[in-house]
């Protein structure tokens, strides 16, 4: 089992920044990919970017945040962050970290956090 406890939402202005977290127990953190998804009240839940497992050196990013967010991982500190700049009011949305813990770049993702909120105003 893998717990995943996210972190760093709140209320923002358009252009702000946030850095989410999401802190993992339960397995050896390195040996999972990790992903951030978002959802906002009637769409289905989208990934928004992806770090493979270990060193983290595969990430991938949806089209509609890249240049602006980055995830990251520390192994050291079971973390994965997402940094997120230049913020949109469409970017408001529950996000949610999640675990893959069968593909070293993610595909299948098990393990989910309760989400956190990020508001952006405009």
């Amino acid at each position: 089992q893998v717990q995943l406890v996210e972190s760093g939402g709140g209320l923002v202005q358009a252009g702000a920044s946030l850095r989410l977290s999401c802190a993992a127990s339960g397995r050896i953190f390195s040996h999972y990919a990790m992903a951030w998804f978002r959802q906002t009240p009637g769409k289905e839940r989208e990934i928004v970017a992806s770090i493979s497992w270990r060193s983290g050196s595969t990430t991938r990013y949806a089209d509609s945040v890249k240049g602006r967010f980055t995830i990251s991982r520390d192994n050291a500190k079971d973390t994965v962050y997402l940094q997120m700049n230049s913020l949109k009011p469409e970017d408001t949305a529950v996000y949610y970290c999640a675990a893959d813990l069968n593909s070293p770049f993610g595909n299948e993702y098990d393990y989910w956090g309760q989400g956190t909120q990020v508001t952006v105003s405009s």
